[in-house]
């Protein structure tokens, strides 16, 4: 016989970790809200006539967010056989209060306790049994980074799965009655009835609108509603959440005793939270990240990469075995050069990508980015800006598309739109190879070259972010940002490792599909003439891809890197980031750091600006894809795309022409064209809010017209 279990829990809870125990399944393991958008499904190890549901984190069964959502329709409409609550032993109050929630359907419930070992690390006291009998329901300690407890978890969920569950009524009595009269005057079935008359009483309009409320039923409901709230002087809301906190502090202060010394991770927060401290410790953490990628030891694998292993020994071997073999000279440049070069350029950039993934997982699997969140939320919320816009950005910095998706969690549509036209400002894995590309052809390896890619994507989202919020379309208050910060524990190798692989794997596999046709496609276009069909060694005539970039060029004159390479490097980086990369190492026989450095004529300024307006024009056609699906607007995807592209060409040309000023060597045209795009920036950061671009029209040049 078939049984279906749904497992819930908060964020951070360690829910995702043991579903992955449990069903041996892979997924991504996070420590922020929303990493599980869409729930999961699996088989438990020990029955497969067992199916377990991993419903998205979540705080309560309110419908105020799409995981929210996603979980309470999952509950009523798929009606489990069993319920698996995961609950942080760590943070056992808050976690509780979904607890209440899910005992009022009526559903046999398990609750997992997760997190002991550091509830006994802390000095704290938790009577399982004691609450167990309290709440009227089993309670499991279980580990689900360490697997304990896990058979005994399972077993017991397929045990309750065929029994009754016992209600328990936590509300005061006076409460309870009016619960039960709403029962009454709905007419609600037994299926969920005390959970439908509690949402009843909260106005929950969703559950009106399913449980087909006709309007006079819903006004003798709302008169009861007004006479709790008039008694209790709160809204129908603040006196059930009052309430339940109330049973649950009742029922925790006999079997929870917390001890008095603070913990590690209090301690640490003191530290890396600090006021003043936070930010600086994150920059020079992110410093160490992209010192050891970017920099010494990454830099010394992509050299041996690049150099030795495709430059010296599988480029020249190849050359000669097809030649001996007795391939075409065209067919060998196109194996060499176009295929093993194209592929060569990027898959060398590898180690860099493998060390950046792995230690930003370490920092993920620690708990120290949630700590980020919680520190660029202060700094966003004084900028007008809301914290959950960070989460999707963390995100990005693996890949754009889960980054852009991520935006999900955010329930002001103003600020989800912001959020999707800011997150890939943040570079992305697939960006790495450019900026080691830069950084090794003329800055020597630098590593502050990569931390200021990182940093000026920060920058470009929080100067995007204030400039847009002055803008009608975008005002107003931010969304308000919750989330736990978990305790810090040592990285689980298997955790780390299998997310490393997966993203290391995910862009292995785009090179040898995307990147493997464009990659022939430039060595084609660069080999054929309108003029002379197939360009021979010795031949002179520009090929049909430098025709096509020529075109072009002049309007990248302005930021430093008006050459026909760069051009058409920056187009094709709209097929996938990692091809700007390939596109180097196809059209010259010369290694891709040394083609890079020819093409910008050996400036350091022009060959920056060209790096700086990739990070932050429009991304990768996958994440245009991502951004026209969750902005579900063809207008807002274009102003989302142009709005990129164009803030990347006013930086980069700040940048490039300011530069040359600074260095001498500055242009009168190119100067004065920084300075006005500075001034328009300075006017949209400093401008009043609530600014309209239709108004300001109407008002400069209305009355003239009329």
């Amino acid at each position: 016989m078939s049984i279906k279990i749904a497992l819930v829990g908060n964020p951070n809870s360690g829910k995702t970790t043991l579903f992955n125990a449990l069903t041996g399944m892979n997924q991504y393991v996070g420590n922020w809200p929303g990493v599980t958008v869409e729930k999961k499904e699996g088989k438990i190890k020990s029955n497969k006539d067992v199916t377990l549901t991993d419903l998205p984190g979540i705080y309560s069964l309110s419908p105020y967010t799409p995981e929210e959502r996603v979980a309470r329709n999952y509950v009523t409409e798929e009606k489990p056989d069993a319920i698996i609550n995961v609950i942080d032993g760590t943070n056992l109050e808050r976690n509780l209060y979904l607890t209440t929630q899910l005992l009022e359907f009526g559903i046999p419930t398990v609750i997992a306790v997760n997190m002991m070992d550091i509830v006994r690390k802390k000095g704290d006291k938790i009577d399982l049994a004691g609450l167990s009998a309290a709440l009227g329901c089993p309670m499991i300690e279980v580990s689900a980074l360490k697997g304990i407890g896990i058979n005994d978890l399972a077993q017991c969920a397929i045990d309750i799965a065929s029994g009754e569950a016992e209600v328990h009524k936590i509300l005061s009595p006076d409460m309870e009655e009016v619960v039960e009269k709403i029962g009454e005057i709905a007419a609600l079935t037994p299926t969920f009835k005390r959970w439908h008359a509690i949402k009843l009483f909260e106005r929950d309009a969703g559950v009106a609108g399913a449980l087909k409320i006709d309007e006079i039923t819903l006004e003798k409901i709302d008169a009861l509603v007004k006479e709790a709230e008039s008694k209790y002087e709160d809204t129908c809301e603040g006196i059930v959440t009052d309430q339940r906190y109330t049973y649950i502090t009742s029922i925790t202060s006999k079997h929870y005793q917390r001890s008095e010394k603070p913990s590690i991770t209090e301690k640490i927060d003191r530290i890396v939270t600090h006021r003043i401290l936070a930010l600086p410790i994150f920059a020079v953490i992110m410093l160490g990240v992209y010192a050891l990628s970017i920099g010494t030891v990454g830099s010394l694998v992509t050299d041996f990469m690049n150099d030795t292993l495709f430059g010296e020994w599988i480029i020249p071997w190849a050359n000669d075995a097809f030649t001996s073999i007795g391939f075409y000279p065209w067919l060998v440049s196109l194996l060499c050069d176009g295929v093993i070069g194209g592929l060569g350029a990027v898959l060398g950039f590898v180690p860099q990508m493998l060390i950046l993934f792995l230690l930003l997982s370490l920092l993920e699997d620690c708990g120290y980015m949630s700590r980020v969140a919680f520190i660029m939320d202060r700094l966003f919320r004084s900028l007008g800006l809301s914290g959950k816009s960070f989460i999707p950005m963390l995100v990005a910095s693996g890949c754009g598309v889960p980054g852009i998706m991520a935006s999900r969690t955010i329930e002001q549509e103003r600020d989800r739109r912001m959020t999707i036209m800011t997150t890939c400002f943040i570079p992305c894995g697939a960006k790495m190879p450019l900026v080691g590309l830069i950084a090794g052809a003329l800055f020597d390896n630098s590593v502050w070259i990569a931390i200021s890619a990182y940093f000026v994507g920060i920058g470009a989202v929080v100067v995007s972010g204030v400039m847009l919020k002055k803008l009608k379309i975008f005002s107003g208050e931010p969304s308000p940002f919750v989330m736990e910060l978990p305790p810090y524990h040592l990285p689980v190798a298997s955790n780390i490792l299998r997310t490393t692989a997966e993203r290391g794997w995910g862009f292995i596999k785009r090179a040898g599909s995307v990147i493997l046709v464009a990659s022939v496609l430039i060595w084609v276009l660069n080999s054929l003439s309108f003029e002379c069909g197939y360009i021979t060694e010795g031949e002179t005539g520009a090929s049909i891809l430098e025709n096509i970039g020529s075109i072009f060029a002049w309007l990248f004159a302005p930021l430093g890197f008006g050459s026909w390479e760069s051009t058409v490097a920056t187009i094709l980086g709209l097929v996938a980031k990692e091809e700007i990369v390939g596109v180097f190492g196809t059209l010259s026989s010369m290694s891709e750091l040394s083609s890079a450095a020819m093409v910008f004529g050996g400036s350091a300024l022009a060959s920056y600006s060209f790096m700086l307006f990739n990070l932050l024009c429009a991304p990768c056609f996958a994440a245009m894809g991502a951004i026209k699906k969750e902005m579900n607007s063809p207008k807002w995807t274009a102003f989302a795309i142009g709005y990129m592209t164009g803030f990347a060409y006013a930086v980069c040309l700040i940048v490039y022409q300011l530069g040359r000023l600074f260095t001498g060597n500055g242009h009168v045209l190119g100067s004065v064209a920084a300075f006005i795009l500075l001034g328009v920036f300075g006017y949209f950061i400093f401008r009043k809010k609530d600014f309209s671009i239709i108004d300001f029209f109407k008002n400069k040049f209305g009355k003239k017209v009329s």
